[in-house]
């Protein structure tokens, strides 16, 4: 188990902006060992005072749309043109056989990976849905302390759960091919009504095309109804490939941060995520200890035998599960 001291060394280290630190106070906080836990909540309560200076911006769309190469030229765009300390959370989906990630995001985004201002962490999303690694909210914690005030968080796509990706960001990008078709109009419903910015990448490959999507993006987001913020989002086109456009976008995200923080939205946003994530924070941890208990263990392994021998059904045996301990917690 490790000293009280490791955790001082890697605080100390962490505001300092030391990127070994900061690797080391991602795995820990990912690690599932109970130990480990009690470790990463003491580590995350002294980043308290450091956090909450980012901006956070969340970055989505389907498979192919060109996520990690516009986040790359989105990364170096904002530490050369406007001197930021940015970090990247790239989500990856996670084999279901070894639960490690699949597409590696950090090999496909070299150059911005070598940038002493950069700092790039791929994580598994294991069973987490929205595309959203569950120690992904931590981690931006963590970043903040180092100093990174820019923190792009790429999910794996659309289509799961984007209510958890918009409960980590204050600006959400929604990135967009032209000519998808429709058997994605489900998908983009959903998610349009909650984007902060539409951006159709890929757009220099045929921009007659890439014009009349945007003019029917933007004709689809004035049938939604008017956002609290008051904020109303554009339509961008550009290239991540080629970096065109890449500072329309940044501008839309000063632009929505000056105007959010006028009407008070930007800090009653922070506020309600806070609310969302201690729901679901007290959710996990009720079923982490409840799990963990030898009542727990004993009764499940004989509910899974009853299914064995068709004594129950799945339905009926969750049950039986379930008040046998509630059983065990008012004795």
């Amino acid at each position: 188990m490790k000293s009280p001291f490791y955790i001082v060394e890697t605080f100390d280290a962490l505001k300092q902006g030391n990127k070994a630190a900061l690797g080391k106070a991602i795995t820990l906080i990912e690690s599932t060992k109970y130990e480990d836990k009690e470790m990463a909540y003491a580590l995350l309560g002294k980043c308290v005072p450091y956090t909450g200076k980012s901006i956070r911006i969340g970055v989505t769309g389907v498979p192919g749309v060109g996520k990690s190469t516009f986040i790359e030229s989105f990364g170096k765009y904002l530490i050369e043109e406007h001197g930021k300390k940015v970090a990247v959370l790239a989500v990856d989906p996670s084999s279901q056989r070894s639960r490690g990630s699949i597409l590696g995001d950090k090999t496909r985004m070299n150059e911005l990976a070598v940038m002493p201002n950069a700092f790039i962490r791929p994580s598994a999303s294991g069973n987490s849905l929205g595309g959203v690694a569950r120690s992904t909210r931590e981690t931006i914690s963590l970043c903040e302390t180092a100093g990174y005030d820019v923190i792009l968080i790429e999910t794996v796509g659309v289509g799961q759960s984007e209510t958890t990706v918009k409960q980590l960001c204050d600006f959400f990008l929604l990135l967009m091919l032209y000519g998808a078709g429709d058997e994605l109009q489900g998908i983009k419903r959903g998610i349009m009504e909650m984007a902060d910015c539409l951006f159709i990448n890929k757009a220099d490959q045929n921009e007659l095309l890439a014009k009349s999507a945007a003019k029917e993006y933007s004709n689809a987001l004035h049938l939604f109804p008017p956002k609290e913020n008051n904020w109303y989002p554009k339509v961008l086109l550009g290239s991540g490939l080629n970096a065109r456009g890449i500072n329309k976008v940044w501008e839309q995200v000063e632009e929505y941060k000056k105007t959010t923080e006028e009407n008070q939205h930007w800090k009653a946003n922070r506020k309600a995520q806070e609310q969302w994530w201690f729901k679901e924070y007290s959710k996990h941890m009720l079923i982490e200890n409840i799990t963990r208990t030898e009542t727990w263990k004993e009764n499940k392994a004989d509910r899974i035998k009853d299914i064995e021998e068709e004594k129950l059904t799945a339905l009926e045996a969750a049950k039986a599960l379930l008040d046998s301990i509630s059983s065990s917690f008012k004795k």
